[in-house]
């Protein structure tokens, strides 16, 4: 689909390392350029589905994960970091690495370590971009509106009214916009108004309770936003494990899974996406798709041609295949359905498209 997320944060406080223990590309934590990556997003229930079936092909969902570099903190607020910020416009969520540990030799952009001040920061930052942006589409509103136009003096009220918010120091996700009010900056791609996942980044484990992770999941309850709690160099190194040595390692801890792995599941969350399933000898493939997407526009992630040519669906659900063992077994228990194209595809759907060609 080419959804992305954007790590986001100050330097040094560990992004890239967090960046490199998602991908484990080894991306050099010191460079100015922006670093990209294709990762798989885990998914246990693929696993069950390979046993099943043997496929000579698997296919699992994917999610492109940008590092950005890390901000400056010389002039927070004066659009310093504009250029950087440029790369945000891109993706569709952020994932805010906050440093959330103490250790002197490495160094930071402050003397101290806080998290409220930090976050404010990176905020400062987004609201300046969208200032800028927020004040050039005022300007071309401006002969549409002395002519009178309905829908540009609509825009140009609430654009007024998110700008003066901005002004005052809210970023545009937090000032609970209309749906129609997000209609009339759409084009903007304001950069506070994406969502955000909060990384805690800590030295070990022994720091999950500290002051600073306290004090950062304050600031995401506050603002109903998702956080994880991660231990970026031991993830890092984790990543650089064969795979059945990660299993082993995370056993050993008595983990079901790492926190990359809850990462990625807790931005699919703030993205909105679900994945469902096409399954055969041939191949087994999760695709993505947002929650609440109808038939056909499912079935177009698939191929182009299934959305425009949409007949029906054939559904089965993954917690009945594998409690019943076959698609035969599913039918024979009348738990195979036929969906319509006004049918909203659940997470877990494993479905066979009937289209026109």
């Amino acid at each position: 689909m080419g959804l992305s997320c954007g790590l986001v944060g100050l330097l040094s406080c560990g992004k890239t390392t967090i960046y490199n223990a998602i991908t484990a590309a080894g991306a050099s934590g010191f460079g100015t350029e922006m670093n990209r990556s294709v990762v798989n997003v885990p998914d246990q229930r693929m696993n069950k589905l390979v046993d099943m079936y043997h496929p000579r092909k698997v296919v699992p969902a994917t999610l492109d994960v940008v590092d950005i570099p890390g901000l400056r903190t010389s002039s927070p607020g004066d659009g310093h970091g504009s250029k950087l910020l440029g790369h945000i416009k891109d993706v569709e969520a952020l994932l805010h690495v906050v440093r959330c540990f103490e250790d002197g030799s490495i160094p930071f952009a402050y003397e101290t370590i806080d998290p409220v001040r930090d976050v404010e920061t990176i905020d400062l930052e987004l609201m300046a971009a969208d200032s800028t942006t927020i004040q050039n589409k005022l300007t071309r509103l401006e002969k549409r509106v002395r002519a009178n136009d309905k829908d540009a003096i609509r825009e140009n009220a609430h654009c007024e009214k998110i700008y003066a918010a901005i002004q005052q120091g809210m970023p545009a996700r937090k000032q609970k916009l209309t749906a129609q009010e997000i209609a009339s900056v759409y084009e903007c791609n304001l950069v506070s108004l994406k969502p955000v996942l909060y990384i805690a980044n800590i030295k070990s484990m022994a720091d999950v309770n500290n002051r600073y992770v306290t004090a950062l999941k304050q600031i995401a309850d506050a603002e109903n936003a998702e956080m994880i709690i991660v231990c970026g160099k031991d993830e890092a190194d984790i990543s650089q494990l064969a795979p059945e040595e990660q299993r082993e390692f995370l056993r050993d801890l008595g983990l079901t899974e790492s926190s990359m792995e809850r990462l990625m599941h807790a931005a699919y969350k703030i993205l909105g996406l679900i994945n469902f399933f096409t399954v055969g000898e041939d191949e087994v493939r999760a695709w993505t798709c947002k929650k609440g997407d109808k038939a056909p526009t499912a079935a177009g992630k698939i191929h182009k041609d299934m959305e425009k040519g949409f007949i029906r669906l054939e559904v089965i659900r993954y917690e009945d295949l594998t409690e019943l063992g076959s698609e035969a077994a599913v039918a024979k228990a009348g738990k195979k359905r036929m969906e319509g194209r006004e049918y909203e595809v659940q997470d877990g759907d494993i479905v066979m498209v009937l289209f026109n060609k």
